[in-house]
């Protein structure tokens, strides 16, 4: 997983790079944690554009991530979902708790 900040933005962008089981969960979560305590940003994205699997692991992290930033005061996001990715996320409901954000310049 690759994590950009845009300090101008307070915009702080996850993008995964792996598939998302239980094993990766562990690794991404104490990353994602990390990097939101240390920037405090408004925003939080997770862009999955390059995730070919992910499992219900996946539903757990990103609710767990919402609620960390929330918490922080902050905004979190999901962009890119792939067609399996997209299909968990609807059938799980995360995606009424959860947008859906519009690419821009993190592209």
């Amino acid at each position: 997983m690759e994590s950009k900040f845009y300090e101008e933005d307070k915009l702080l962008v996850f993008k995964i790079t792996e598939e998302i089981d239980d094993y990766s969960v562990q690794k991404i979560r104490r990353k994602a944690d990390y990097e939101i305590e240390r920037y405090m940003p408004k925003r939080v994205v997770f862009d999955f554009n390059s995730v070919t699997f992910m499992d219900s692991a996946g539903i757990g992290l990103i609710i767990g991530r919402y609620k960390f930033a929330n918490m922080l005061g902050a905004k979190l996001e999901v962009s890119n979902l792939t067609q399996s990715v997209k299909k968990i996320f609807e059938m799980s409901g995360i995606l009424k708790l959860i947008p859906i954000a519009q690419e821009e310049q993190w592209a």
